[in-house]
């Protein structure tokens, strides 16, 4: 098993300048995802913990790079890292940010991870709701571990979680490219796979492209589109998705064959991308 293209931080991923603060941090993925939990807080699931956001804080859920995320912590608190931050005092993001900055942290550490864009099933019975998780290398048991590192305490007894959240099953979480074969064979209800008013084909072509980038080191926000996603179930090259989907549901098959997907200019992340909930435009190189 080559693991080798998971093992350094790259593009969004890269602490750079701010790579002196993952030093020290306490060992493994377990670890880890706590001291994550005690520095970020989803932009959506904040209300609960009695945040109420303003325009500021809801701005920082559309920070791409890991470096740009830890400017934004250390800038509001320079504590250490493993010093649990109060909720309403949290940098804010969403799913990606929290599978990121674990990625980024478990890299510092030497253990190959990379996140995975997919569709979680136990946030609400009989529904796959968008979102992404870490995947790590265990390299005692060798295989890759999902690990949901959003899921602190609080979030567990939310959503009445019947998972343990640091070895979640793949039947809990459908990476993008088994959530579209399991449709396209009839198995799942497009429909089910969603967020807000967003469902079915098209949404999962459209994650399936976004995993493809992320395991190629291009670990988007959820909500940025470009080259071949499209809202609109008939205007999906279906064949194409299904090329995509086996090499996101098998990633470790055939590396050559996974960048190779990525070159395709409808799958490569351009310079510029759509930010679907802002409305516009956005250079990726912006890091902010």
């Amino acid at each position: 098993m080559n693991t080798q293209p998971w093992l350094k931080p790259v593009g969004l991923s890269s602490p750079g300048q701010r790579a002196g603060l993952l030093a020290d941090l306490p060992r493994g993925p377990a670890a880890l995802a706590e001291v994550i939990q005690g520095l970020l807080i989803h932009e959506h699931i904040a209300p609960t913990y009695g945040v109420r956001l303003d325009a500021n804080q809801h701005a920082q859920a559309h920070v791409r790079s890991i470096e740009a995320l830890l400017d934004g912590v250390a800038t509001h608190d320079a504590r250490p890292l493993p010093a649990a931050r109060a909720p309403c005092e949290r940098q804010v993001g969403v799913c990606r940010h929290f599978s990121l900055l674990h990625v980024a942290m478990l890299r510092a550490q030497g253990i190959p991870a990379r996140a995975r864009c997919g569709f979680g099933a136990y946030f609400e019975k009989g529904k796959f709701y968008d979102h992404w998780v870490t995947e790590y290398w265990n390299e005692a048991e060798r295989r890759w571990v999902l690990v949901d590192a959003q899921m602190d305490p609080h979030q567990r007894k939310l959503f009445h979680l019947a998972i343990d959240p640091l070895d979640v099953p793949r039947d809990q979480f459908l990476v993008a490219g088994d959530a579209w074969t399991l449709c396209r064979e009839g198995k799942a209800d497009p429909d089910a796979f969603c967020i807000l008013d967003m469902r079915g084909w098209w949404f999962i072509a459209s994650n399936v492209i976004r995993d493809i980038a992320a395991l190629n080191g291009h670990e988007m926000l959820p909500w940025d589109v470009w080259g071949a996603m499209v809202p609109d179930n008939d205007k999906i090259d279906r064949a194409f998705i299904d090329r995509l989907a086996e090499q996101s549901s098998h990633p470790d098959a055939d590396p050559a064959a996974l960048r190779a997907a990525y070159e395709d200019r409808r799958v490569a992340v351009p310079p510029i991308v759509f930010n679907n909930v802002l409305g516009r435009d956005e250079p990726v190189a912006q890091s902010g």
